[in-house]
């Protein structure tokens, strides 16, 4: 079985002949699922498989998962996604990244086709070291507004960034001006923010529980050892989880640094929460049968209940909404953070 690493990927799913699909189907000739990572392993690609070996039973397929990174893999879609035979899975850095003017990142809901929410990561986590003054998010952002600095370890443009948007944005809102104080320290792979953390590079790092929970139960001797402050995960998102957690984390455990019990304010009316959530794209000319065919296959295999067990083995939860209400519910979501982004530039 493969590995999973924290990140994006590009999954091909090439329909064979030999497997006896429908002279019917709108779906002709190959098919691939381009996401956008270059790693063999982490969410994404893990997101991306699972869909993708019901997808392969469900319609008769074959399909294989490959990691090309983002840009070829939206390349990829602009090149043949006309013709019928190429999708794209990505998740929220589709729009984040076009938000914070990361090069290479279009606004995906005027160029693309939105397709359906299939799973969510309520995973994303940020962390100090366990010898850290700081006990809580809250305990975060005072510190900040009394004049005190605290860097962030993240990776800019996406998912780590809007976290430590909304953190700057609570502490704008606290005592303006002193915004500055938390400062980012702009990182690669999840394993670069753990180094500066580790060499005393940065006091608060963003992490995940399926990443950085094994650090979590180290000794406070150890210099590894860490600790969560702050799940951006909705409560009602957590709560969906197997009790067990994650690792020797239970899920009482993890629900005690998410919402209601850490709060990050947004605004005088309403708290900041995130969940990564992961969907499909499409060529914007893209036959719409197959764009219902796909809807069709992910509403019967949901409605079966074998993927919801998959994904919560994992420490993901499934999630499906159908491509027209996906679309509504992300441009939300977007317009919601880019709130965030705007109150603090």
């Amino acid at each position: 079985m493969k590995k999973f690493l924290m990140s994006l990927a590009i999954v091909s799913l090439v329909l064979s002949p030999v497997l006896g699909v429908a002279a019917s189907s709108p779906i002709k000739g190959n098919l691939r699922i381009v996401i956008g990572s270059k790693s063999t392993g982490g969410d994404t690609y893990q997101n991306a498989s699972i869909v993708a070996a019901e997808l392969e039973k469900k319609l008769g397929v074959h399909i294989k998962v490959d990691a090309v990174g983002f840009s070829a893999a939206v390349k990829t879609l602009d090149r043949v996604g006309s013709r019928g035979n190429t999708v794209m899975f990505f998740h929220d850095m589709a729009y984040l990244g076009n938000l914070y003017g990361v090069n290479g990142y279009d606004d995906i809901f005027s160029k693309y086709i939105i397709g359906p929410i299939v799973s969510t990561n309520p995973g994303n986590a940020y962390l100090v070291t366990k010898s850290s003054p700081y006990k809580t998010v809250q305990e975060v952002i005072d510190a900040c507004a009394k004049g005190e600095k605290i860097r962030v370890a993240i990776q800019p443009g996406g998912v780590s960034e809007i976290g430590f948007s909304a953190i700057k944005n609570a502490i704008k809102m606290k005592a303006p001006g002193q915004e500055a104080n938390l400062v980012a320290v702009n990182t690669g792979s999840q394993a670069d923010k753990n180094q500066v953390l580790f060499d005393g590079q940065a006091e608060m790092i963003y992490g995940t529980v399926q990443g950085n929970e094994q650090y979590t139960r180290l000794p406070a001797d150890d210099q590894k050892a860490m600790r969560f402050v702050w799940l951006t995960t909705r409560e009602n998102t957590l709560a969906q989880a197997n009790p067990e957690g994650m690792g020797a984390t239970s899920r009482e455990d993890l629900l005690k640094y998410a919402e209601p019990n850490m709060v990050v304010p947004m605004d005088e009316n309403s708290n900041f929460t995130f969940d990564k959530e992961y969907f499909f794209m499409y060529h914007k000319d893209l036959d719409p049968k197959i764009i219902a065919a796909i809807d069709s296959a992910l509403t019967e295999i949901y409605a079966e209940g074998k993927i919801q067990e998959t994904f919560k083995k994992s420490f993901f939860i499934p999630e499906l909404l159908t491509s027209e209400d996906a679309a509504s519910y992300l441009k939300g979501k977007m317009e919601r953070n880019k709130k965030i982004i705007d109150a603090i530039k």
